[in-house]
């Protein structure tokens, strides 16, 4: 295997890892400050680091080169991206458990895959219809409730989880298309710019405490970091390897989650659920290594 591919997967890893410490320390943080307040701090630290790095980069001079379409294209994101992230840490916030907001959570590669088959025009065959049916029983397990009315019939925050999968979806696709022309520190600069804008309005609306708790306060500043390397090292990982090679590895994040939200607060999923998350982990896996082209059974 060429240095590069290692590099790959390696960058592939640390984003899984870090990625899945979001859901720890973010929900860490939820547990004893208000959204409003979490959305300012989180928000504030993710624009730090991302203008530090892009200045550190030299990135920054990029945007007087961007093209209309560049623009319009970031514009977009920016609308996505504070959609995306509001419904994921509403999500969190919503659902005891981080490691069940991770399994439901599944479904967003279930959509990308099918995103990139139906706008991207990506090959498919019979072992990604199979990976994809299996997370989406998995999911249908996990949330399940044992109600009759459609009121009851999953649990809170299944619906939150669901939009904020379309959302990242749609945010991906378009990543996608554009990454080789627009840099990664540019696309993470973007993300928090509008974020951290978003935060700020909804912070004057809503009018909370400006003072949180230290522990709160440590919690977003290590969870927001987190996530500033899990987002910028996903993006280089597809320099170096394909994007469904590097989806292989993520499909551990629900792992990670699991073990995290066990040992930090001591919760881990009734049996349906565990296994319901498994089988989503499993048809995840499934659908990337067909991707990935290690089952050749393509049409």
């Amino acid at each position: 295997m060429k240095t590069a591919t290692y590099k790959g997967y390696l960058l592939a890893l640390v984003a899984t890892i870090a990625f899945s410490n979001v859901y720890i320390f973010s929900k860490a943080a939820l547990n004893q400050i208000h959204l409003t307040q979490f959305g300012i701090y989180w928000c504030g630290f993710g624009m730090l680091f991302s203008l530090l790095f892009a200045f550190k980069g030299k990135k920054i001079a990029q945007l007087n080169r961007l093209s209309k379409k560049q623009a319009r294209i970031l514009l977009l994101l920016g609308f996505l991206e504070i959609l995306t992230t509001t419904t994921f840490f509403i999500s969190i916030n919503i659902i005891p458990d981080p490691a069940i907001t991770s399994f439901i959570g599944n479904l967003f590669p279930v959509m990308v895959t099918l995103g990139g088959i139906i706008i991207l025009k990506e090959k498919f065959g019979w072992v990604e219809i199979v990976g994809a049916s299996l997370a989406l029983i998995g999911t249908f397990v996990i949330s399940y409730t044992g109600g009759t009315s459609l009121k009851t019939l999953f649990i809170a925050g299944t619906g939150v989880v669901l939009i904020n999968a379309l959302f990242a979806t749609t945010a991906t696709l378009i990543v996608k298309v554009h990454v080789k022309n627009i840099s990664p520190e540019l696309f993470n600069l973007n993300r928090y710019t509008w974020l951290f804008l978003f935060s700020l309005i909804m912070f004057f609306v809503y009018q909370p405490e400006a003072n949180i708790p230290a522990k709160a306060f440590a919690n977003i500043s290590v969870g927001a970091f987190l996530e500033f390397i899990a987002i910028l090292t996903v993006y280089y990982s597809y320099h170096f390897i394909e994007a469904s090679r590097s989806a292989i590895v993520q499909t551990l994040k629900g792992i990670f989650v699991l073990i995290g939200a066990f040992v930090v607060f001591n919760t881990f999923p009734v049996l349906h659920q565990f296994i319901g998350g498994m089988i989503t982990v499993i048809g995840v896996l499934v659908m990337a290594l067909a991707q990935a082209g290690i089952f050749r059974t393509r049409h």
